[in-house]
């Protein structure tokens, strides 16, 4: 990897942007699968003549689209029929991809777990260019429509099962191209999930898929390069090209607006894919040992090690969303859901957060 014992040369990290089928079969996340590794090759082909291409992420939903959410599926059903096992089937295919590329692949899925049988939950996982899965992230905060568990949904039990501390969650890979965090999507919309993967050492900051209009208006962007900037981290953020909801429909639509991008630490954007439509990928060269040096270095944009945590820890001391909801039921439908986040909007009222 480096001409010299210790140091990380440069590198390239590709953020694809694929088309995407919406899965109601497994056949259907192969067929996803199959394009994401014929995009994969072909994007190394044009790129490795830059700098060896070491780290491909793939966005949110490449590999199953976003079934249970826009047709409100039953949780059960989907734990039953489309929820992937990790490791299983598909990782195994993106493990053979990763060997032939010799790279790492970050990518994102439906799963099951086993301490948890009738739950599925949103997981980022990283892996090796062995072909291991090397990382696991369960995703830590969701949309109104999304069906997923969450670890706080199952709090009482997650903690006793992985503790409280940031290894159970905000995890990171320690490898040997720097060290890599995931959130996904809705995450990135909080500062709070960045914040905790950089505590707990994050140099890249994985973060895909945002849906319209919050690309176009520029949402995604302003997230992206405050959550590098915040932190002093790369951010790597794939957004998905057109969507079919289903195998069958007749055209694909392009929801998510594209515009993949790669920011440094500094929050500027070093790469980025301007359109959506047809599948592509946005590129740029990362420099562990530049941020590393200018963590180091640094009185000014290393803002971590300035943190005054007392202070910051009174915001949170209260809480505002109720946990366990998930210990005895699963996640609820749409309808219901909704009652659920109009009472969590009610209780910011009740406590003067907000003023009518």
């Amino acid at each position: 990897m480096s001409g010299k014992p210790g140091r990380i040369d440069q590198y390239m990290a590709l953020a694809l942007q694929p088309v995407m089928i919406g899965a109601k079969t497994r056949a259907d996340i192969t067929r996803n699968l199959d394009h994401i590794t014929e995009l994969a090759f072909a994007a190394r082909n044009v790129t490795e003549i830059e700098l060896p291409v070491r780290l491909y992420s793939i966005p949110e939903g490449a590999l199953q689209g976003f079934t249970d959410e826009i047709f409100d599926w039953e949780h059960i059903r989907f734990v039953e029929e489309l929820a992937i096992d990790i490791p299983g089937k598909e990782t195994e295919h993106l493990g053979q991809v990763a060997r032939g590329l010799n790279a790492y692949i970050i990518a994102q899925a439906k799963t099951t777990h086993p301490e948890f049988p009738q739950r599925f939950f949103n997981c980022a996982f990283i892996i090796d260019p062995q072909g291991k899965v090397i990382h696991r992230h369960y995703k830590l905060q969701v949309f109104a429509r999304e069906h997923s568990t969450v670890p706080h949904d199952v709090w009482d039990k997650w903690t006793a099962l992985y503790g409280t501390g940031l290894d159970a969650f905000f995890p990171v890979a320690d490898t040997d191209i720097g060290r890599i965090g995931c959130l996904i999507c809705m995450e990135g919309s909080y500062p709070e999930t960045a914040r905790g993967l950089a505590m707990n050492g994050a140099e890249i900051i994985n973060r895909p898929s945002y849906p319209e209009p919050y690309v176009g208006n520029g949402l995604w962007e302003v997230q992206n390069r405050a959550r590098a900037l915040d932190n002093t981290a790369y951010v790597v953020c794939p957004n998905p090209a057109s969507y079919a909801p289903t195998a069958e429909s007749r055209f694909p639509l392009d929801m998510f607006g594209g515009k993949s991008m790669i920011i440094d630490y500094q929050g500027r954007i070093i790469g980025q894919h301007e359109s959506g439509g047809a599948a592509s990928y946005t590129g740029a060269i990362i420099n562990i040992e530049a941020l590393r040096e200018y963590r180091e270095r640094s009185m000014w944009g290393n803002w971590l090690k300035d943190l005054r945590t007392e202070q910051y820890r009174l915001i949170y001391d209260q809480p505002l969303y109720e946990k366990n909801r998930c210990l005895d039921t699963p996640p609820l439908r749409h309808a219901d859901n909704d009652k659920v986040v109009r009472a969590a909007t009610q209780r910011m009222f009740e406590r003067g957060i907000y003023r009518k």
